[in-house]
């Protein structure tokens, strides 16, 4: 069996509201002939607030690709490192006991990347066994999980802490005026999280992974994508995204047998990518409202985290949990449109005397 610890989330100094958000875009745009659309429809994404690595007046101006990086990989490293240790801390683990580090982010380019930076700041082993991930985007999350219980499945009794971080705020470009462009900077925020994830069964309430699961929905590449130019980094979509959960909800309702009425979660984990994602995950696996609440309670209170997202959900599903031997699913959505998932059982606090 492989279970997760409770996640670890660091934020960043500083929140940034709706508000701020719409009124720096209408500064920077007085004469978008859809400004007034604009405002209407950042009010309904339902972010309310999110943590930026930097001031807004720093995200939000023109600055050259290079140094928008290197100060992304900067704050990226710092959050990923506090995250990291206090995951360690929480699972009662030192550097030394981490058998192999996973780690994912889809902003901020530097080789060597995070995972060496991490060996050496933490001063993990440098036998360690390392898994870096970077162009997974929004699915990275769920996508490292899936690997951490592939690990362990091939290296039982061993440790794997999963690292994720995103500085989403590079994104933030006033020279992207679509509509698109404009969701995004009202929905993105910064952030980084860290579990460790093993074979022991942790004496505490536990997140229990029973299988794994991964789709690309095909000829989706353009559906979500990030680019380069001299400016920086910008992320875009078309509007066949709108359809992303649809086209793969088929193939997901079949492998989580939901077809059959053998199954239908309990609780979900899901990706705070949007309004529309979330609503059309509630409604293709028949879900109530409650059981994708940490959800919509993530993406009002943290926006969309990117590859961490899942893990604030996670987080926030130790802290409020099902009830003992319920079932559900942990989902990310990444870019063109993928997916990976862990089916999982909740498990409750072991008795006293119980192996684990």
């Amino acid at each position: 069996m492989i279970y997760v610890n409770r996640p670890v989330v660091a934020l960043p100094p500083h929140e940034v509201t709706l508000k701020e958000i719409q009124d720096d875009i209408v500064r920077a745009h007085p004469e978008h002939p859809r400004l007034p659309a604009i405002l209407r429809v950042l009010d309904s994404t339902g972010v309310q607030r999110r943590r930026f690595a930097r001031p807004l007046a720093t995200v939000a101006a023109d600055r050259p690709a290079a140094e928008s990086n290197a100060n992304a990989y900067a704050d990226l490293c710092e959050l990923a490192e506090r995250a990291a240790r206090e995951a360690l801390d929480t699972g009662g683990l030192g550097p030394l006991d981490v058998d192999c580090l996973i780690t994912t982010h889809a902003t901020a380019f530097a080789v060597p990347g995070l995972d060496v930076h991490l060996v050496n700041a933490l001063g993990l082993r440098s036998t360690v066994s390392r898994i870096p991930m970077t162009q997974l985007g929004c699915a990275g999350g769920a996508h490292a999980l899936v690997r951490a219980a592939e690990f362990l499945a091939a290296h039982p009794g061993q440790r794997v802490l999963v690292v994720a971080a995103e500085i989403l705020s590079s994104v933030y470009q006033h020279s992207d005026d679509s509509m698109e462009a404009m969701i995004y900077k009202a929905l993105f925020g910064d952030s980084a999280g860290a579990c460790v994830v093993s074979d022991a069964r942790p004496a505490g309430p536990a997140f229990r992974v029973d299988d794994t699961w991964e789709y690309v929905v095909p000829d989706s590449t353009e559906r979500y994508e990030m680019t380069l130019d001299d400016r920086g980094f910008h992320f875009g979509s078309t509007p066949a995204a709108l359809k992303g959960v649809g086209d793969l909800m088929p193939h997901l309702r079949d492998w989580l047998g939901a077809d059959t009425g053998a199954w239908k979660p309990q609780f979900t984990v899901a990706h705070t990518g949007g309004p529309r994602i979330l609503t059309d995950l509630a409604t293709g696996l028949e879900c109530l409202s409650e059981v994708t609440r940490h959800s919509w309670e993530s993406l009002q209170e943290r926006g969309n985290l990117g590859a961490v997202a899942v893990l604030d959900v996670l987080a926030r599903t130790y802290d409020e949990p099902p009830a003992t031997g319920d079932t559900g699913v942990l989902i990310g959505f990444g870019p063109g449109f993928t997916a990976a998932a862990c089916r999982a059982t909740w498990c409750g606090p072991t008795e006293k005397g119980e192996r684990s």
